[in-house]
């Protein structure tokens, strides 16, 4: 139990860094027009059998994801995923929770929980 707790909150901590990384360097953009704000969410997944998927599974559960987001258009993004266990963590950029739910639903992908990412630290924090 104290190796699974340790387990998630480590891997909690390289979701975080991640996904921020990754709003950061979206968020650098200046442009003239006004675009609506993109937020970073977290998405866990209860997969049984996760981490046994083939290749081939995870090719096609990508493809499925990136053919409803190219329906959606540009209000919704997936930047990457992480396989482990029984579950998929995801990381999305949207305008808002409700479009992590609705491409869910088109996809036929469980959600079982939805965290909006506040910030991220890495070791570069410990320097500023």
């Amino acid at each position: 139990m104290k190796h699974n707790i340790i387990y998630r909150f480590a891997f909690a901590a390289i979701l975080l860094f991640a996904g921020i990384t990754s709003m950061a360097q979206t968020n650098n953009n200046t442009t003239s027009k006004k675009e609506p704000v993109m937020k970073t969410y977290l998405i866990e997944r209860d997969i049984p059998g996760a981490s046994q998927l083939t290749a081939n599974d995870l090719k096609g559960i990508s493809q499925k994801s990136c053919g409803v987001l190219k329906e959606m258009g540009p209000k919704i993004k997936w930047l990457h995923s992480y396989v482990a266990g029984n579950k998929i963590y995801c990381v999305y950029q949207a305008q808002n929770e409700g479009l992590l739910r609705e491409h869910a639903q088109k996809g036929g992908f469980p959600i079982t929980t939805i965290t909006e990412i506040a910030s991220t630290i890495s070791p570069a924090t410990a320097e500023q």
